[in-house]
């Protein structure tokens, strides 16, 4: 009996190396700790962020907001946005062969990894990037819009978007270079921030009335952990423990880094003291512009991507805030909007391989110079903002037809907190 258990598993040892060779053991336990390190980015790292930066009497209302999109997007994303968005379809959106992840079993494979994994590490940038919005319409809008709002967005502009850059899309096949999410995360946030800023209106005697953070502990807690949980976004998207996702590591710290130094900076020449305030927001500032090129560009043009991403993006805030009087509560829009169109502008140019000690590793699909690479990504970021533009305002209509977008002014007055919740961040 053993001399035949022998024989059988010599029978067996090709099939058995043929499927250790289809999964990599390293990549599945990297891309296992880069999907725990995105989830954290929402949970708790953007939800102590922005509750630090609202009024106390809102502190709750966010954290509820980030919480209950983590677990609403979670379920959407398998039910059909993971379909919509890596189904074969065609170039626009994918299809509904794939509902309820009918196609993936513990054996599929995608690459190196399980499907269910990149599935997994697909849905935690689908969490976040709703999530980024609610920082454009704190402190004012219903929960129930918030709720309808975003599974429609989820749907409606995030999975075809994602379709047409990650998904095998007009976009990829054009050669657009998105390595973690500029145009996929980040433009798409950021514009439909901006759009449901000025559809559902300014805060209650905005900017006539200071509204700063209420807990700026908080606020650089959160802060630090999308730091972290940032590496998990753009190294993990290499979806491989390999030299890209090593690049792509020091590509974001540099970045962001760097991002922090030229916001305090600004910030120092133009109101005579830095602010805490300032440099956190620089250091996202930069980890949202690099997202799009961290696997493309080399560590010194991470720097300048930093620098730049500091500088534009505090003159953003300013003309958003004080130039145009939108109330973009939470810079949405010129901190994670411009970032993401900066950043995916400036991966055509430093992915070039002749640029000395700022060359990048080459250019994405038949584009093989910095004139047509920097084409597609034009190509890239006008079509997305005006997509997700037009999809917004119409998603917002909509919900405002249904349930309404704002609370009243009584309710904005006592707060989201006693308001939508009956419950109190702060008993004192």
């Amino acid at each position: 009996m053993k001399k035949f258990l022998w024989g059988a598993s010599l029978l067996m040892a090709p099939t058995l190396s043929m499927a250790n060779d289809a999964l990599s053991g390293a990549d599945t336990a990297w891309i296992l700790t880069a999907t725990a390190l995105v989830l954290f980015m929402t949970i708790p790292g953007l939800s102590l962020f922005y509750a630090g930066l609202v009024r106390s009497k809102n502190v709750l209302s966010v954290l509820m907001q980030c919480f209950t999109l983590t677990c609403l997007m979670s379920v959407l994303w398998y039910v059909a946005g993971y379909s919509l968005a890596f189904g074969e379809g065609n170039q626009w959106v994918g299809d509904f062969s794939n509902l309820f992840m009918a196609n993936v079993t513990k054996e599929s494979m995608s690459g190196t990894i399980p499907e269910a994994l990149f599935a997994g590490f697909q849905m935690t940038f689908a969490v976040i990037t709703p999530a980024l919005i609610v920082g454009a319409f704190a402190e004012r809008m219903k929960f129930s819009a918030m709720l309808l709002f975003s599974s429609i967005w989820l749907l409606v502009v995030y999975a075809p978007v994602c379709h047409w850059v990650w998904g095998g899309g007009w976009l990829s096949d054009l050669g657009v270079l998105d390595f973690a999410g500029g145009i996929v995360v980040h433009i798409t946030a950021g514009v439909a921030a901006l759009v449901a800023a000025v559809v559902i209106g300014n805060r209650k005697n905005w900017p006539q009335t200071a509204m700063p953070p209420h807990n700026m502990t908080m606020t650089v807690t959160g802060a630090g952990m999308l730091w972290v949980g940032w590496f998990g976004f753009n190294a993990g998207s290499a979806l491989a423990a390999d030299e890209n996702a090593a690049m792509a590591l020091v590509a974001t710290h540099l970045s962001a880094a760097m991002g922090s130094l030229s916001w305090m900076a600004c910030e120092w020449k133009k109101f005579g003291k830095p602010s805490v305030l300032g440099i956190v927001t620089g250091m996202v500032a930069g980890l949202g512009t690099i997202t799009p090129a961290s696997g493309s560009v080399s560590p010194a043009a991470a720097i300048v991507i930093g620098l730049l991403a500091g500088f534009i993006c505090f003159n953003a805030v300013i003309i958003v805030k004080q130039k145009l009087k939108i109330d973009d509560s939470l810079d949405v829009f010129p901190v994670h909007g411009i970032g993401g169109i900066l950043g995916t502008l400036l991966v055509g140019v430093f992915c070039a391989t002749d640029l000395g000690v700022f060359s990048g590793f080459g250019f994405g699909g038949d584009n093989t110079s910095i004139g047509s690479q920097m084409s597609a990504q034009l190509i890239g970021i006008v079509s997305t903002i005006i997509y997700t533009a037009i999809a917004t305002w119409i998603i917002l209509k909509i919900v405002d037809v249904v349930t309404g977008l704002r609370v009243d002014d009584e309710d904005e007055y006592r707060g989201l907190d006693l308001a939508l919740h009956e419950e109190k961040g702060y008993d004192i």
